[in-house]
């Protein structure tokens, strides 16, 4: 993910990312988002369902270990969760393997063989030219 994008997400949930500055022995959060900005959206949306479920319903707060793209769907690791946080995640994870990657549509969603990435077809079609 852009700098830009990954900075808008660790400043609007300092709770969450807050394993982003600690050293790289420690968590792989410091490494940042491993997905491209297209999942920046679903990203922000499963952090803001979380940190308003923690704020509102005193769970306990959960810190992001790692998210990253992985068999081209995403995935959230967490330090830990209860049942109702990981059913938002798994949710997001799944819904990941709807949107494309690179631009976030919707639209004609598909996903490659081989190294496989979550595409809409005219990404697919610049994934493919790029070889």
């Amino acid at each position: 993910m852009n700098s830009k994008l990954q900075s808008k997400l660790f400043k609007k949930y300092p709770k969450i990312f807050r394993q982003r500055s600690l050293p790289i022995t420690e968590t792989c959060m410091s490494w940042g988002f491993e997905c491209d900005d297209g999942w920046y959206w679903l990203l922000d949306m499963l952090c803001g369902l979380l940190q308003w479920d923690i704020d509102h319903n005193k769970h306990g707060q959960i810190e992001a270990v790692q998210v990253k793209e992985k068999y081209g769907t995403l995935r959230f690791y967490t330090d830990s969760s209860d049942d109702k946080q990981e059913g938002l995640i798994s949710f997001a994870e799944y819904l990941s393997g709807y949107v494309c990657e690179h631009c976030g549509s919707t639209e004609e969603v598909t996903q490659t063989k081989g190294w496989i990435v979550t595409l809409c077809k005219p990404c697919l079609k610049e994934y493919k030219k790029r070889g």
